[in-house]
């Protein structure tokens, strides 16, 4: 017979937090083109302004997502933002505007045969309100990944499932991004695994610990100390690993009391 079932399931959702950042900034910019009335709309009632900018803005959030995650790797966000900026409205304002321009259509166009002329005429706005999405979100996302400790008797965080065998059961210290590749620290010594560090970060929930540079993160735990050079910040950790803190990063972390 087989062992009773818990009377407790903890279920895990692994959510991209850049996701939702993305789709929490379009639809608050929803919000404000609707109530506003941009781009000529302010003759349609505020009940119609919604029922487009919602859907519009939401679905040029998901696809501003898709671009990103091809884009970050490729560009140095940290160091280079504004050149991210721009590289991301390029990428995503050209596919975009087709799609305004074929939604636009549906919900105004009653003549279908001049809706091809209009083309053209989506590109500016589209591009423009792409730019300022995209600089918020390149911005915003300056704030580092925190994960949070797992609640009494909740299910461990499922990125030490991960592990290879012969470091099951260790203290994880640090994750670094080699290439293609994670590097993963532990108290019993290091591996590599292949991952992405942001599909990492989603799954060390369950753990107390933060990205503390793009290629790092660290457990809160494994931090003995700090040195400061050069304007930058490196981590002691727990068996004399050291792991740098990124200016971009380096407030938010002294302000959670990292150092």
């Amino acid at each position: 017979m087989s062992e009773a079932a818990p009377t407790r399931n903890v279920v895990r959702v692994a959510v991209d937090r850049g996701l939702i950042r993305g789709v929490s900034v379009a639809l608050a910019g929803a919000v404000v083109l609707a109530f506003t009335g941009a781009f000529g709309m302010d003759e349609v009632s505020l009940g119609f302004r919604l029922a487009y900018w919602f859907p519009m803005m939401l679905m040029g959030a998901v696809w501003g997502h898709l671009c990103s995650r091809l884009v970050e790797g490729r560009v140095d966000m940290e160091r280079r933002p504004w050149l991210a900026t721009l590289i991301l409205t390029l990428v995503i304002s050209g596919p975009l505007s087709i799609m305004v321009w074929a939604v636009t259509g549906w919900f105004f166009d009653d003549d279908r045969s001049v809706i091809l002329a209009r083309l053209p005429d989506f590109l500016g706005p589209v591009t423009m309100v792409t730019g300022v999405l995209a600089a918020l979100n390149v911005f915003l996302s300056r704030t580092p990944v925190q994960t949070h400790a797992a609640p009494a008797g909740a299910a461990p965080a499922r990125f030490l499932g991960r592990l290879p065998f012969k470091l099951r059961g260790a203290t994880l210290r640090a994750v670094e991004a080699e290439d293609h590749y994670l590097r993963v620290h532990t108290d019993r010594g290091s591996d590599l695994i292949l991952m992405r560090l942001s599909d990492a970060l989603v799954e060390l929930e369950g753990l107390e610990g933060a990205q503390t540079h793009r290629s790092w993160w660290v457990a809160k735990d494994a931090v003995r100390g700090v040195a400061r050079g050069d304007g930058r910040a490196t981590l002691t950790l727990e068996g004399g690993l050291s792991a740098p803190v990124s200016r971009r990063y380096a407030r938010a972390l002294r302000e959670a009391g990292w150092y």
